[in-house]
């Protein structure tokens, strides 16, 4: 068959653009985000940390008003990376009672922080007192200095 005389509206040009634009589609989702990804991006932004060095330690201070001890993790994974996760879980609904306007944030949150190489990881610890979580990795102390040693010449 002569392509020349095909023209753009034949049935086996339209099976072949349809062909084309269904591979684009796949590769724009294999590129696409995972929900899991787009859920922990949203809490990691919506969780804000301020984080102090003092000399014998790391302090990491993040709000949390109206949180119990058992809704809050941390962790430390990969041996350097601090992991501060949790749920805020809405209150139940009683019967008769309707919101009028509900502004507290309830979810998931979480904050993720790449350690220094002087933290100690077996060192932390937490305390949550008045919302505010206090979280406190201690550092360890520097290596020695190696002393030089002195090699004796022989005269040969």
């Amino acid at each position: 068959m002569d392509i020349r005389l095909m023209d753009l509206d034949s049935p086996l040009f339209n099976t072949l653009q349809r062909i084309m634009d269904f591979t684009e589609d796949a590769e724009k989702n294999l590129n696409a985000p995972t929900r899991t990804y787009v859920r922990d991006a949203k809490a990691m932004a919506a969780t804000p940390a301020d984080v102090k060095e003092y000399p014998n330690s790391y302090v990491f201070v993040i709000d949390m008003p109206g949180l119990k001890s058992g809704d809050i993790k941390v962790q430390v994974e990969d041996d350097n990376v601090l992991l501060i996760s949790g749920e805020r879980k809405r209150e139940q609904e009683k019967e008769g009672v309707k919101y009028l306007r509900m502004e507290r944030r309830v979810g998931k949150f979480m904050r993720k922080f790449t350690l220094p190489e002087n933290a100690n990881t077996e060192a932390i610890s937490a305390v949550c007192q008045d919302g505010v979580l206090t979280v406190t990795v201690n550092k360890l102390p520097p290596p020695e200095p190696k002393k030089a040693k002195t090699v004796e010449v022989k005269i040969a």
